[in-house]
């Protein structure tokens, strides 16, 4: 039976620092939704449509993503099995 050996760094993060790293993308994008707001006061011409559309299409964007978790081999956690005595500690 060959074993694996996990490492603290193959395991997934822990919740909290997986919600905490979701609200801090999540918040970064409000902010440029923001910034794109404040300059659709400004901008003028066809330019006006780049922040329009960020300030439009941001919020789906950041909803995606801070809805997203991680997943893939990195995040799986093998349940380990029985003990089985070596008998070579006899």
């Amino acid at each position: 039976m060959k074993s694996t050996a996990h490492t603290i760094t193959s395991l997934p993060p822990s919740p909290d620092q997986e919600r905490r790293k979701r609200m801090i993308e999540y918040g970064i994008m409000m902010g440029i939704r923001v910034l794109c707001v404040l300059a659709c006061i400004w901008v003028r011409g066809w330019w006006l449509l780049i922040p329009a559309l960020g300030a439009v299409f941001l919020p789906y964007f950041a909803v995606v993503v801070a809805n997203a978790t991680q997943s893939g081999a990195r995040g799986s956690v093998e349940r380990p099995g029985g003990l089985a005595r070596r008998e070579d500690d006899r």
